[in-house]
Order: structure tokens, then C-alpha cells, then sequence
């Protein structure tokens, strides 16, 4: 995929990938799958774009049906994601939800059962940053408190909800952040929850362990989505994952094989409380 440097260019949240140059790349025509997900049913959080994207295309190539929740403002993303799953004969149940809301978040969890028949794997993906500020003063509170909703309260919610139907053999999958090692002065609040979502996956391992349920987390480094654009400053974006030790950004189809190893019964069987870095180099300890 070689080194690539991007075009300076903003959107507003959530952002769209349409509007994203170069468009990223998903897997959709690179990604062979191998049965290591046949007859699962899968949620994934998150899944409209970026790395939710290419981990429901990925699900559904491996053999799994899969619902993904997305916020009402990117149904066009949503829509271009349960194309490319459903174009392998695959279920995908779409779930507009602001995950935010506890009541919401919870209902979410609850249609992809009732849609899906049951559930068997939990992929806790969606995620918030902004990154547009100058030192620690710029924090605002409801900024902080978005971030903390998005991506730690969320989690908690649908993963206990989903805790109700998850048996012997399911598998939760976290999306953590090289943030949480490597912490960016300009990305406190989001690298906060990132690392605290570490610490989650160890605990519920332990906890979940003895029902059989193992509990994964991936931490990505810098990845081509279109959170970067949407929430960086255009300069920033032109370097994104230019300083990690190979040299560029990644793509979400680089990402998603971590998921499918995780997920899969087949090769992910003895593997609990970890985190699998996807970082470009950058260390995950």
C-alpha cells in the first residue's frame, strides 16, 4: 500500500467517506474470506464506515450475518456497508441509533438480536475524538462528556445488554487506540477513554472467562476513516501516519483481519484479555 501522503481537507462530524479523498480502502475487493465465521451473528458498533466498514465486510466474507449501528446522519454510509455485506448473501440488519443515549444504545442491542435470531459476537467500535484545539484549557465539558458517552459508556451499555444473549464460545472485540500507549497532548479526553477501555477488556475477560465468552481488544494507530477529517485540523490530516515507522497512515482493510482472528472460534479460540496492535510500527506496552 506503499507511502501516501493526503490531500489537506475538513468535514464536519461524523464525517462521510464519499467526501474523503482518497477514498479509503475497506476490503471490498482485496478481503477473501475462509469460513472462520460461518452461521455467527455478529453486532458491530460503529459499522457504517472507516474500520466498522471493513470489519462487517469482513464478517459477512468469513460467513457471518451482521447489524451495525450508525448514527441517522450517515445512512448514506450505512447503506454503501449493507451493500457490500449483503452482495455475499449475508444478513445486514441497519441500526440508526445515537449511542449516546443509554435507553437507545441498549434498544439498539436488542433489534440485532430479535433481527439476527441471537448473537454470538460484539464488536464495541463506534468512537468519538476532536482534535481541533490548541492545550488542555480548550477542553470544553461537552466535549469531554460526548467523548466519554461515545466511546466508554456506550460500551458498557451494549455490552451488558448483550450479555443477556452471548453464550459459550461468543466473543466480545473492543477497538482501543495506539492513544492509549502513545497518548496525543491534543487527544487527552479521547485517549483517556481508550486506555480505560484496556483496563475493561482485561477485567471482563477475567469476569466472562469461566462462561466461555473471550474478550479481545484491537488498538489501531493511525487509520484512513473519516474520523481524521472530520475531526483534525487540514494540516494535520496531510501528515496523518507519516511518523510512524512505516511511514504512512493505514487503511481500515489492514485493520479488520485482527477482528476476524478474534472473532473466529477457529483461530482466536485460546486467546482472552489482549490487545492486538495495528499500529504501523508504534509499540502497544
Amino acid at each position: 500500500m506503499g507511502d501516501q501522503q493526503f490531500p489537506a481537507q475538513q468535514q464536519q462530524p461524523p464525517g462521510l467517506t464519499d467526501q474523503m479523498t482518497p477514498r479509503p480502502d475497506h476490503g471490498e475487493t482485496s478481503y477473501r474470506g475462509a469460513d472462520k465465521l460461518t452461521g455467527r451473528r455478529a453486532l458491530v458498533t460503529g459499522g457504517d464506515s472507516g474500520i466498522g466498514r471493513a470489519v462487517a465486510i469482513a464478517f459477512a466474507r468469513e460467513g457471518a450475518d451482521v447489524a451495525i449501528t450508525y448514527l441517522p446522519q450517515e445512512q448514506a454510509d450505512a447503506d454503501e456497508t449493507a451493500r457490500w455485506v449483503r452482495t455475499e448473501g449475508r444478513a445486514c440488519v441497519c441500526i440508526p441509533v445515537d449511542l449516546t443515549d443509554e435507553a437507545a444504545a441498549r434498544r439498539s442491542v436488542r433489534t440485532a438480536v430479535d433481527e439476527l435470531g441471537g448473537l454470538d459476537v460484539v464488536v464495541n467500535n463506534a468512537g468519538f475524538q476532536w482534535a481541533r484545539r490548541e492545550s488542555f484549557a480548550d477542553v470544553t465539558s461537552e466535549q469531554v462528556e460526548r467523548t466519554v458517552r461515545t466511546n466508554l459508556y456506550a460500551l458498557f451499555w451494549v455490552t451488558q445488554e448483550a450479555l443477556q444473549h452471548l453464550g459459550p464460545g461468543a466473543a466480545i472485540i473492543n477497538t482501543t487506540s495506539i492513544q492509549a500507549y502513545q497518548p496525543s497532548t491534543a487527544l487527552i479526553d479521547y485517549a483517556s477513554t481508550k486506555a480505560a477501555i484496556n483496563n475493561v477488556t482485561v477485567n471482563l475477560a477475567a469476569e466472562l472467562g469461566p462462561r466461555g465468552i473471550r474478550v479481545n481488544a484491537v488498538a489501531p494507530g493511525p487509520i484512513w476513516t473519516p474520523l481524521q477529517p472530520a475531526t483534525q485540523e487540514p494540516e494535520k490530516v496531510a501528515a496523518f501516519g507519516s511518523d510512524t515507522p512505516l511511514g504512512r497512515a493505514g487503511q481500515p482493510a489492514e485493520v479488520a483481519p485482527a477482528f476476524v482472528f478474534l472473532a473466529s472460534p477457529v483461530t482466536g479460540s485460546y486467546v482472552s484479555g489482549t490487545v492486538v496492535g495495528v499500529t504501523g510500527g508504534r509499540p502497544v506496552f
